[in-house]
């Protein structure tokens, strides 16, 4: 019987647009196990940015199976299925190993009644009050409340459910990772409504190993959090709590942790987070995405005139089609459009000034958060270039790959896993 697929305690998402970086992200991952952290590479692509630039999920698999040969990393790698439903599941079947299931567009639709009173009979400890080890008081519910949760949520669970099983039909009992995502919706779950969720998910017997909850605040594209970073911290904390809470009390995965998204440089989080899985010796995957593609524009934009030419024919063109690009990212973006500035004047920078605006770095005064979130999502205007763009991207591998495994090392594993 084939073995079974765990994550590891450690792992981070590393997205990558044009699958062009896979050996550069690796590289990070090899850095901290020199340090004698163990971090996982979990290459991760959605279906819509296969649409987007025409891939298939083959080309990712090829991409991150050549980076791991050609380094020789001999601990596990996954490839991730980012934000998969049921339409859209097939095509990553043959290639991947790791689900992300999305039901946030299930989250609020009405389940049936008997479900709901089903849910909190089978459940009466979640009533009450419930002690929590490491939560500093207990969280209070009553019959209602759960009630309510549960007709929220047990919908988005059932899909969930479905899914899984149309996966493992494929796939094979225990031959994929299962994350449920229930991040891109409108409020943040505290902890006591993750504690229902989970309930839920083990009712449904999904053996989850991560789960993606919205947190409280803002997590935009390749930015900084912004929101109250006590009440993050606090609840992070819980969280963490409420998931180690269910795995003993309904037996879901013992390796069951949390999974960050829209993770990319929440620098602010991770020193709060890494103090959290220390207290709690537990595990996070932390999803990145878009601040691979960016690091491949800083390093063509230092590369020479050629490059640099090309990064700022990328922006002018996403300057003009700004609208269109920002719509499927509006929740998660929050652009100034009298600071971005005129195509006109980023056609007199050098390739230092448009990296100092692009580069996330809040201590310069050159940095433009306006200007590096509408480049995040401006991934498709690269994507129309097509050899174009990914020929020079090779020729100028050299320059661009300290950029991107700098970025993910120093900026990223360093705080969050390392905690230095």
């Amino acid at each position: 019987m084939a073995r079974h697929i765990e994550l590891a305690k450690y792992s981070i998402g590393v997205g990558d647009r044009f699958a062009h970086q896979a050996k550069a992200q690796l590289r990070a991952c090899m850095l901290a196990d020199e340090r004698g952290v163990e971090v996982i590479p979990v290459w991760n692509k959605s279906n819509r940015e296969h649409v987007i630039i025409g891939s298939e999920p083959a080309s990712a698999r090829a991409a991150a199976d050549e980076a791991v040969k050609a380094l020789n990393w001999k601990r596990p790698y996954h490839l991730d299925a980012d934000h998969i439903n049921l339409g859209t599941v097939d095509r990553f079947i043959e290639s991947c190993d790791f689900y992300t299931i999305d039901v946030a567009d299930w989250i609020g639709k009405p389940a049936e009644k008997v479900s709901i009173a089903e849910f909190a009979a089978r459940h009466p400890e979640l009533t009450g009050d419930i002690n929590i080890p490491g939560v500093a008081n207990p969280l209070r519910t009553t019959y209602e409340f759960v009630a309510g949760t549960a007709g929220k949520y047990l919908a988005a669970v059932k899909e969930a459910g479905k899914i899984y099983r149309h996966i493992e039909a494929k796939k094979g009992e225990g031959q994929f990772i299962t994350e449920v995502s229930m991040d891109e919706t409108d409020s943040p779950q505290t902890p006591v409504e993750l504690l229902i969720i989970l309930a839920a998910i083990a009712d449904e017997h999904i053996p989850i190993q991560t789960i993606a909850p919205k947190f409280t605040g803002r997590f935009n594209k390749g930015v900084d959090y912004v929101g109250d970073l006590a009440k993050f911290t606090e609840e992070f904390s819980n969280d963490i709590a409420a998931i180690a809470f269910a795995v003993r009390q309904y037996g879901l995965p013992a390796n069951l942790k949390l999974s960050v998204h829209s993770g990319s440089d929440k620098f602010s989080l991770y020193g709060p987070m890494h103090r959290a899985l220390e207290k709690f010796g537990a595990g996070v995957h932390l999803k990145t995405a878009g601040t691979n593609w960016l690091e491949e524009l800083i390093g063509l934009a230092q590369g020479g005139d050629q490059g640099l030419n090309l990064a700022k024919e990328v922006y002018a063109e996403a300057y003009a089609h700004r609208d269109e690009l920002c719509v499927p990212y509006a929740s998660v973006i929050d652009i100034d459009p009298k600071k971005l500035p005129a195509p006109d004047e980023v056609r007199r920078w050098s390739g230092d000034q448009f990296a100092s605006a692009l580069r996330h770095d809040p201590k310069c005064p050159a940095y433009n958060s306006s200007l590096r979130q509408l480049l995040h999502v401006g991934f498709k205007v690269a994507a129309k270039m097509g050899r174009r763009y990914t020929d020079l991207v090779d020729q100028m591998e050299d320059r661009i790959a300290p950029h991107v495994t700098g970025n993910l090392y120093d900026r990223h594993i360093r705080p969050l896993f390392l905690g230095s």
